[in-house]
């Protein structure tokens, strides 16, 4: 299950060979291109598998992480009431975690059924921001921020695919706190009559670490945080995304 390769240079757009011929991967190459190494000279591991393409390291030693986690106690504020509820199937239910949203002003993120405004970004979140974008030489502009109390607290399978997310820009994770079971599962393996054969994902996160999902992870893969018991210490997780502000639901009452 815990299948990845590791390499120290990221995969170019021009090397993705598989994926040429689809239309997304022809705009994401026009768009995308990156250089060969990473702009910050740390070291980063592949992860590869049929559809899946990232990149892991650790972005903060132990004593910044420390710091990070510290400060991020005093700055998030999280959603409260109808904000900290999704909407499934018509029903609504409480989200098993804690979640905030922090960007550029006047950017919003929606899924299941909830409409979130980004709060101003505050001196930590744009120091982890910056950090994210020396490592990677992406910017983003907005941040899906979820706090887990324990390993009680979790996320199920899903894709981070929203149609306002800029399809050239990869999704970039920085965990601090608890180490957590990360899973992908490929959509092909889920269910369904033509169920395939295709073994999951696993990382585990670390304290200070980042992760890179780079396309087309997003379209092929889901993944979780799933309940882990035995973990008794919190965790922030926070996800830097580019909004594609013309692509954003309007009409949309905020209150």
């Amino acid at each position: 299950m815990d299948k990845f390769v590791i390499r120290r240079r990221k995969r170019s757009a021009v090397e993705a060979d598989e994926w040429k011929t689809e239309e997304p991967f022809k705009k994401y190459k026009e768009e995308c291109e990156v250089e060969e190494e990473f702009s910050q000279p740390i070291p980063w591991q592949k992860i590869e598998a049929e559809g899946l393409d990232c990149d892991y390291s650790l972005l903060f030693e132990k004593e910044e992480a420390d710091h990070l986690f510290t400060q991020l106690e005093d700055e998030v504020e999280y959603f409260t009431g109808d904000k900290a509820k999704l909407q499934v199937y018509g029903k609504s239910y409480s989200v098993p975690r804690k979640q905030a949203t922090y960007g550029d002003e006047g950017l919003m993120y929606s899924f299941s059924g909830v409409h979130l405004l980004a709060k101003p970004w505050t001196p930590t979140l744009e120091h982890i921001r910056d950090a994210v974008t020396k490592a990677t030489g992406h910017t983003f502009n907005f941040v899906l921020i979820n706090r887990y109390n324990d390993g009680r607290d979790h996320i199920g399978e899903h894709r981070d695919d929203e149609r306002e997310l800029d399809p050239a820009c990869p999704i970039a994770s920085v965990s601090l706190g608890a180490a957590r079971d990360f899973i992908f599962r490929h959509k092909d393996a889920r269910t369904g009559s033509s169920k395939r054969q295709i073994e999951p994902v696993k990382l585990e996160l670390a304290h200070g670490s980042l992760l890179l999902m780079n396309y087309p992870t997003n379209t092929y893969w889901y993944h979780s945080l799933p309940v882990r018991r035995k973990v008794k210490m919190p965790r922030i997780n926070l996800t830097f995304r580019r909004i594609v502000k013309n692509k954003q639901k309007t009409g949309i009452k905020i209150e």
